[in-house]
C-alpha cells in the first residue's frame, strides 16, 4: 500500500503546482481589456502573450491575408520610433516581441527579463496603437509573403491540407487559407493596411497574460498604465461563423505538383469546437487512433506493418469553431490509393467497435502525464491561461482536468467518433506528383 500512498501524494502534489483560481489573477479594465497573470519566481524572466479578435474572419475574399498583412506590419515602425529602433530596444535588452494573423484573432507574444518589462509592454502598445506602416517596409514584407506563399504552392503537405479545408469547409471562412493568395496579397496596398487597422483595432475582446517573476497585482498595474486609456467605442464585433455545409458524399481531389518524390494525403471531416462537451472523448480517441506511442492505429498499420508511408498519424483541431479532424500521411506516389484503402479501414474499425480497455487508459495516463509537463515554462503557463480565457473553460479547468479524462468512457469515445466520422462526409485531398 505504500506505492499507492506515494502515488497519490505525488498526484496530489502535482494538482496543486497546476493553475488555478488561487493563483491565476484575472481581471477586466474599464476599456475591456482582460488581464491574466501568474507568479513564477524561480527564473528572472517574464512571458507576455495574447491576442486581439481582428482575425481573417474581417478580410474580403479580393484582399484576403489582409488581417495578417497588418498583423505582421505592426513592428516595421511606430509613430515614436522607426522600424530600427524597435528592433534595436528590443535587442539591447536580449527580449523578444512578435505578431501573427489567425483566423479569429491575430496573437502576440513576448519575452524578456523582468526589469524590461517595461519595455516590453511599451513596444507592444506602440506596435498595436501607433504603427505608421512605412511603404518601404510594407513592400520589404510584401516580398516575403511572396516568397512563402511560393514555397506553399510547391508543398505538398501544405498544398493537401490547404485543399482538403476547401473540400470540408465549403463556402466557410475555414475554407479560406488567413495567409491568403499571390493576387490578394499582391492587392493590398500601404492604405488598405493602415485604413484595417483604424477600422478594426482595438481593446474590447483583448486579452493579455503576464507569467514570470512579477507580483500578478504589480502586472496588472503596468498593463494599465500602458493600455488602461486605450479606446475604441466604434470597434466592430467580429463576425458570426455561418453553419459548416459538410460534402454530402465523399469528395476526393488532387493537386499536381509536378517534380515531387512525396504525394501528401490528408482524410477526414469536420470535428467538434474546443467547448464542445465531446471534445475530450474525442481528443482521447484521436490520441488512440493516430498519435500515442509510434502515431497510434494509424501509424502502425499505414507505417509500421504496411511500410507504406514516410508518416501517418490523425490530428483533431478544434478552437473557436469547429475544426478539422483528419488523418495525415506522406507516402510513395505509387501507394496513394493503397494508402487510403489502409487508412480508410482503420477509420471503419475505430467507429464500429469501442477502444480497447488498455488503449483507453494508456491514452488517459498519456494526457494526465504530460500536462505537468507542458506547464514547466513561462510559455506554456501564458499559452494555457490564454486558452481557459478564449475557451471560457474557467480558471480551475486544470485543476479538475486528470479527473475529466479518467471520466472519459470506452462508450463515449465511441459514440463520439460515430458522431463526427461519418463514411458519406469524408474528404480527401491529395498533392503531389
Amino acid at each position: 500500500m505504500d506505492w499507492q500512498l506515494a502515488t497519490r501524494s505525488s498526484q496530489i502534489s502535482a494538482s496543486h503546482s497546476l493553475p488555478g483560481s488561487d493563483d491565476i489573477t484575472r481581471q477586466e479594465l474599464s476599456n475591456g481589456i482582460v488581464v491574466l497573470s501568474r507568479a513564477n519566481f524561480n527564473s528572472p524572466s517574464v512571458v507576455v502573450s495574447g491576442y486581439l479578435p481582428t482575425g481573417s474572419l474581417f478580410d474580403s475574399d479580393e484582399k484576403l491575408g489582409l488581417a495578417d498583412f497588418t498583423a505582421q506590419s505592426l513592428m516595421r515602425g511606430t509613430t515614436r520610433r522607426p522600424f530600427q529602433e524597435v528592433y534595436n530596444a528590443l535587442e539591447s535588452a536580449g527580449a523578444s516581441l512578435g505578431f501573427s494573423g489567425g483566423t479569429h484573432t491575430i496573437g502576440f507574444g513576448g519575452k524578456a527579463l523582468t526589469e524590461d518589462l517595461d519595455l516590453l509592454l511599451e513596444l507592444l502598445a506602440e506596435s498595436l496603437r501607433q504603427p505608421t506602416f512605412p511603404q518601404e517596409q510594407v513592400e520589404r514584407l510584401r516580398a516575403q509573403l511572396l516568397t512563402g506563399l511560393a514555397i506553399r504552392a510547391q508543398d505538398t503537405g501544405e498544398m493537401a491540407s490547404l485543399t482538403f479545408d476547401k473540400i470540408v469547409y465549403t463556402r466557410h471562412p475555414y475554407a479560406r487559407p488567413e495567409d491568403g493568395y499571390p493576387e490578394t496579397i499582391q492587392a493590398i496596398g500601404q492604405e488598405d493596411l493602415a485604413a484595417f487597422h483604424r477600422a478594426h483595432y482595438g481593446p474590447r475582446g483583448m486579452v493579455i497574460a503576464v507569467v514570470g517573476a512579477v507580483e500578478p497585482a504589480k502586472a496588472v498595474d503596468k498593463v494599465a498604465r500602458i493600455l488602461g486609456d486605450w479606446q475604441y467605442p466604434e470597434q466592430p464585433e467580429p463576425p458570426t461563423l455561418p453553419p459548416v455545409s459538410a460534402p454530402e458524399e465523399p469528395k476526393t481531389r488532387k493537386v499536381d505538383i509536378p517534380g515531387k518524390f512525396q504525394a501528401d494525403i490528408v482524410l477526414g471531416v469536420v470535428g467538434p469546437e474546443r467547448r464542445s462537451p465531446d471534445f475530450l472523448a474525442a481528443s482521447l480517441g484521436n490520441n488512440i487512433l493516430g498519435v500515442f506511442g509510434m502515431m497510434g492505429r494509424i501509424g502502425e498499420v499505414v507505417r509500421e506493418k504496411a511500410g507504406l508511408a514516410y508518416y501517418a498519424f490523425s490530428n483533431l483541431s478544434g478552437g473557436i469553431g469547429p475544426g478539422p479532424w483528419f488523418v495525415s500521411a506522406g507516402v510513395d506516389p505509387a501507394n496513394v490509393e493503397q494508402a487510403i484503402d489502409l487508412i480508410r479501414d482503420e477509420i471503419a474499425r475505430f467507429i464500429a467497435e469501442p477502444v480497447a480497455a488498455e488503449e483507453l487508459a494508456d491514452s488517459q495516463a498519456n494526457f494526465i502525464g504530460r500536462l505537468p509537463l507542458s506547464l514547466e515554462s513561462n510559455g506554456g503557463v501564458a499559452s494555457a491561461i490564454l486558452n481557459l480565457e478564449r475557451f471560457d473553460l474557467g480558471l480551475d479547468y486544470y485543476r479538475q482536468y486528470p479527473d475529466l479524462v479518467r471520466a472519459v468512457t470506452q462508450e463515449e469515445v465511441l459514440e463520439t467518433a460515430r458522431r463526427y466520422f461519418l463514411p458519406n462526409r469524408l474528404g480527401i485531398a491529395i498533392a503531389g506528383p
